[in-house]
């Protein structure tokens, strides 16, 4: 039994400001402009014989979204594991380890990232096969891509040369400085470490029961608290938080003497930052990226992504621009690595920029912010058909809704009414109300709020079919 295990619990900040903490660079289209990084990666599967249902690690705030991308996808036996909080890969593949082997039967592991880009998925599947048979063997297969550049923004892994399709893993090393990097490159020793993985999860265990034992058995305990909730598995967040941060290579793979890299001979990426996309895009013939509205005049070797807007530039040279409704990023292609920077600047004046976009998605739907001002805002919200929103009252603000595409059903104190296209209603401060679309198009209203407070927070649920409430 072959299971996919897809870890999608990474925030991207070096894609700020497209990347945001609540909607990350895994959830979003970056280079593919119909699927986002999660679903390019699930589809990447497809065609691999003896593949079980697979199993997904995410964080908590992410769950709906993860759940959404997967049943747009058409994707409905997957398992979706929350993390409580993050602590890196070890315990998230030991989590997944675990609920693989609850079913029964013993399991290989195929550990994937949700925001790897791999365009050659025939390599890609050529390289899991032999990767199987390592696994069935009791090795643990890491895949090493081999390098095409002196790139200080992977690890890499030395690897015991043989004529086999794998090779023993000598040593691995941490990102490099371009000079090594070259050594490296020229010795013909090194492969970039892809951060995929595949190995027996019975295997698995039994190394961190040598290596990190700590990390075994704290992952074992808090398994044993997994439970369902909705189209979920939760553990304890009391017992997952007994188990220390560390990645899975520093846990095991460095560790062991059993590791063997698998050639990836395939044009991967990790997708790490803006110059890595500007890398795997189509460019122009000044060699400029350029993603909507965007006009040029005597740009070269650029990246220019505009969301919302026109955006224009004139007579620059090796730039990143990306443009959001609330945000815009200009900085040299060749320092992108550092936008950690801004991004710990942002954090440190807890700007709301670094968490979500002017659009929130929710499990119903979404709401975007069109205008805030003291004691008044106004929102689009779009309700999917068939949602709901919960049952809430609040304290400190009123609501005006304005039917714009769409019907809805309103419950407003005792009264359940419904609103059609150019319609609106009232509701008090204080008053327990839902909205909910019956149809079967989406839902958009315009929302205006007053009052003394309007913070998201101020907020009592009563009932919701998402599992919310207080």
């Amino acid at each position: 039994m072959l299971v996919p295990v897809v870890l999608a619990g990474g925030v991207g900040s070096r894609l700020w400001p497209l990347s945001r903490e609540f909607y990350p660079k895994q959830f979003i289209p970056l280079v593919d402009d119909q699927l986002s990084m999660l679903q390019s990666t699930m589809a990447r599967l497809q065609g691999i014989e003896g593949l079980a249902e697979p199993i997904l690690v995410c964080n908590e705030a992410h769950r709906f979204l993860v759940a959404e991308q997967l049943r747009q996808m058409g994707v409905d036996n997957g398992r979706i594991i929350l993390e409580p909080e993050a602590r890196n890969t070890a315990p998230a593949v030991t989590l997944a380890a675990y609920e693989a082997l609850s079913k029964g039967e013993e399991a290989v592991l195929l550990v994937l990232a949700a925001d790897h880009l791999i365009q050659e998925v025939d390599k890609f599947h050529a390289a899991v096969e032999v990767g199987k048979r390592c696994a069935d063997m009791g090795q643990l297969v890491t895949f090493g891509v081999e390098p095409d550049k002196a790139e200080t923004g992977y690890g890499y892994i030395r690897c015991k040369q043989s004529s086999s399709e794998f090779h023993s893993v000598e040593e691995f090393v941490e990102k490099p400085d371009k000079a090594t990097a070259q050594k490296y490159i020229d010795s013909g020793d090194y492969y970039w470490n892809s951060g995929m993985f595949m190995f027996r999860a019975s295997t698995l265990l039994d190394e961190l029961q040598q290596w990190a034992p700590d990390i075994q058995q704290a992952c074992e305990a808090a398994f044993k608290t997994i439970h369902s909730d909705l189209d979920f598995y939760r553990v304890s967040a009391e017992a997952f938080s007994k188990c220390r941060s560390e990645s899975i290579d520093y846990a095991v793979m460095e560790q062991t003497s059993n590791a063997v890299v698998v050639p990836l001979q395939s044009d991967w990426n990790d997708v790490g930052g803006w110059s890595a996309i500007w890398d795997v895009s189509e460019k122009d013939e000044a060699t400029n990226v350029v993603q909507g509205d965007v006009l040029l005049e005597g740009v070269s070797n650029s990246y220019v992504r505009a969301e919302s807007r026109l955006v224009t530039a004139l007579g620059v040279t090796d730039l990143v621009v990306v443009e959001t409704a609330d945000a815009v990023l200009v900085a040299n292609k060749n320092r992108v690595q550092e936008i950690k920077k801004l991004v710990e600047k942002l954090k440190s004046q807890q700007r709301s920029e670094l968490q979500n976009h002017t659009q929130v998605y929710r499990p119903w739907g979404s709401y975007e912010s069109i205008v805030s001002q003291p004691r008044f805002q106004a929102k689009r919200i779009v309700v999917n058909p068939g949602s709901s929103l919960s049952l809430q009252l609040h304290h400190h603000r009123a609501e005006h809704w304005i039917v714009v595409k769409g019907c809805g059903q309103v419950t407003r104190g005792e009264e359940v009414f419904q609103l059609n296209e150019d319609q609106s209603t009232y509701i008090p401060i204080g008053t327990k109300h839902r909205l909910e679309n019956p149809g079967v198009i989406p839902l958009e209203i315009i929302e205006v709020q007053t009052g003394s407070y309007l913070g998201e927070d101020d907020i009592v649920r009563f009932e919701d079919v998402y599992g919310r409430t207080e």
